[in-house]
């Protein structure tokens, strides 16, 4: 295909996003070559499935009477898609308050630009596709209310000079209605340094990581300053998408066939633009329902299928629950057997494997629309991995809907990390392809580095979660192509050893490896050679071994079994039977030692009474639960605590001891170190 684009360009260098940089020209493209097309066929956009052009539809139905008309059975997501009766075929000119259309085509370079069109309409050149594999992180600056943390990025800092009370790119009715609800709220955070300055790095469309967010169930109160960001720039690039269909579509009708089509193409191959991946269904009815609340009333006088939504993802605890309340959410039933985070997280629907549709017509949302035509797709990784691989041994299947996504934000990767980070990787590897088959939209209309198959380079991820590790950084920097650039958040920890209740020394060993290939063959190599031994031939029982991994949990299960050890297990895929059977034996003393993962804290978080002697084989990654974990230690006897890292364990290891100590630990020549609070 030729490599040709005529959409105007602009230089990283000149986006600087400043107090009336929102009033952008667009710079000429530099020896664009233009598509030369001779028939220009009549204009057929994304928004076909509103009906606009039908003649003869009854606008006066009413929207009961089409919703009871549809049948689940009728397509994958369970809905037959019915006609938008409020999408009439005139655009409607206060909806946009940024675009006009005039007797005469003006020339696009002329147009005063958002931060979404100076990124959609940017002509990406080869040298900064290849320039992609050498991207460094040469700027950083203080980040606004977060402690000891700092924003990195590559490229032009865009947040020098940075005017954040500027909603720069924000669609007027957006920022008005945003303020409105915190206003009624009663709430202050609207006002937050911290909140603008994030929406404003959403709106630089650059990739961001941001992994010191403060999640709901920490405490009890999630950081929503983030979440409303996040939610607010993907309706700005719904809204804008739309605008941007119905303005052209509109011009298009005025000039005919003397328009000139190349400055139309205005689409993907499919609808779906923003995909929001979860890891719980009860965190979509979060993120879901403030979505709405979030949407202006203009677009939101119906809202179809509430009920199936809340029964689908909600829990019998939000049974009779307000729409806008928010702090209802948050009150979860008090289990003292468990950690209030615990609770916090689990007591409502755990489901992981879910997938939804949100679909916006002009006054109405509709939730589980067809996945083809959503403008946003809600879903967790496990289910989109289920539907690629259908997709693959099933010709009727297909997963183009992944096609055309612009906006990518993953909420909660610390959670989904411990469900199964490799179905991510499964996901992001699969957007941005060229769909299987025909969509249906207008060849002549589609943008073209879409067409160019550089989807992936315009692509902006959002990755959000309360730490970060190896397999979310490799994603952040493999998977992540965006041409802007990208910034991540980058924090020092003052660790959780003062959480540790019994005074117990805690010494921590380093052992030696020369790279990430044999980490875990060095890891089981010291465990083998200089762990083992101390407790083979000891009388003691209560030995708990502590595992990051379930590949551990196994590796060292096998090894027990070959040298004749007495032990039990509890992992995740242990029977509850087994388990209770387990925890019954090694208290008692049947069995001397004890093989626990931290999987299997996450979703029970056991108190194992017994235990003697802690060793853990590998750190948590999740800082919490390390005092929980040396805690249990607390009331023996003879009380004994062995940590195995190397260098690699960088990451988790800051998060439990800080980030200074961290340092001299992996860098000091004595490999043996003490903590005793």
């Amino acid at each position: 295909m030729t490599k040709s684009r005529t959409a105007p360009t602009t230089s990283n260098s000149k986006r600087k996003w400043k107090e009336g940089k929102s009033e952008k020209k667009v710079k000429q493209s530099k020896g664009g070559k233009k598509r030369k097309d001779t028939d220009v066929p009549k204009s057929h956009s994304m928004l076909k499935d509103d009906h606009d052009d039908v003649e003869g539809f009854d606008n006066e139905t009413t929207r009961s009477e089409v919703v009871e008309s549809q049948h689940p059975e009728n397509n994958e997501s369970g809905l037959t898609e019915d006609s938008d009766t409020e999408d009439n075929v005139e655009f409607s000119h206060s909806d946009e308050e940024d675009i006009k259309i005039n007797d005469q085509l003006t020339s696009e370079n002329s147009m005063h630009l958002s931060s979404f069109d100076l990124h959609l309409q940017h002509n990406l050149s080869k040298e900064e596709i290849e320039n992609q594999g050498n991207l460094k992180f040469n700027w950083e600056i203080p980040a606004i209310g977060m402690s000891n943390s700092k924003w990195i990025g590559t490229g032009e800092n865009i947040l020098e000079g940075l005017n954040i009370n500027s909603y720069d790119g924000l669609k007027e009715k957006l920022s008005e209605h945003w303020m409105d609800v915190y206003k009624s709220s009663g709430s202050k955070d609207i006002s937050s340094d911290k909140q603008k300055l994030f929406l404003s790095l959403c709106n630089s469309y650059r990739d961001i990581l941001h992994c010191s967010k403060r999640p709901f169930y920490l405490k009890g109160l999630e950081d929503t300053s983030i979440m409303d960001a996040y939610i607010m720039h993907s309706l700005n690039h719904v809204f804008r998408t739309r605008d941007c269909v119905k303005k052209n579509d509109a011009k298009l009708t005025k000039v005919g066939e003397t328009a000139d089509i190349d400055r139309f193409r205005d689409q993907g191959f499919t609808r779906p633009k923003v995909l929001i991946l979860l890891p719980l269904a009860s965190i979509v009815y979060r993120v879901v329902k403030r979505l709405i609340q979030l949407t202006p009333s203009a677009y939101k006088a119906n809202v179809e299928h509430m009920d199936r939504f809340a029964t689908k993802f909600g829990s019998e605890e939000h049974d009779g629950q307000k729409e806008n309340d928010l702090e209802a959410d948050y009150a979860k039933p008090q289990n003292l057997s468990k950690p209030s985070d615990f609770e916090a997280l689990f007591s409502g629907n755990n489901e992981d494997d879910f997938m939804m549709g949100i679909k916006f017509t002009r006054k109405t949302i509709k939730l589980f629309s067809d996945f083809h035509t959503s403008d946003i797709i809600v879903a967790s990784a496990l289910c989109l991995t289920n539907k690629i691989e259908e997709a693959g041994s099933n010709k009727d299947k297909d997963v183009d809907f992944l096609s055309s996504i612009e906006v990518l934000i993953i909420d909660h990767a610390d959670v989904i990390a411990m469900q199964n980070w490799s179905h991510m990787h499964t996901v992001i590897e699969h957007l941005n392809r060229l769909p299987s088959k025909q969509s249906g939209t207008n060849v002549m209309r589609i943008r073209p580095w879409y067409l160019d198959n550089y989807a992936r380079f315009y692509r902006q991820t959002i990755i959000l979660g309360c730490y970060s590790n190896p397999d979310i950084n490799a994603s952040f920097n493999h998977q992540c192509f965006n041409y802007e650039g990208k910034v991540k958040l980058v924090s020092e920890y003052k660790g959780v050893l003062h959480k540790v209740l019994p005074q117990i020394r805690q010494i921590y060993e380093r052992f030696d490896v020369d790279s990430i290939v044999d980490a875990d063959d060095a890891r089981f190599e010291y465990f083998v050679k200089k762990v083992f031994p101390r407790i083979k031939d000891s009388d003691q029982g209560g030995i708990m071994l502590f595992t990051n991994s379930y590949f551990e949990f196994i590796r060292i299960r096998n090894f027990l079994k070959s040298q004749n050890a007495s032990f039990c297990l509890l992992g995740e895929y242990t029977t509850q039977s087994d388990i209770s059977r387990a925890r019954l034996w090694f208290y008692e003393g049947t069995r001397k030692i004890m093989l626990y993962t931290e999987r299997s804290h996450f979703y029970h978080r056991y108190k194992i009474r017994g235990v003697q002697n802690l060793i853990i084989y590998s750190l948590p990654e999740r800082k919490e639960f390390y005092p929980e974990i040396v805690n249990m230690l607390d009331g023996s006897d003879n009380m004994a605590c062995t940590v195995l890292f190397s260098f690699l364990d960088k990451l988790r290891l800051e998060r439990i001891v800080g980030t200074a100590p961290a340092k001299r630990m992996v860098a000091a020549k004595k490999g043996v170190f003490v903590f005793c609070d």
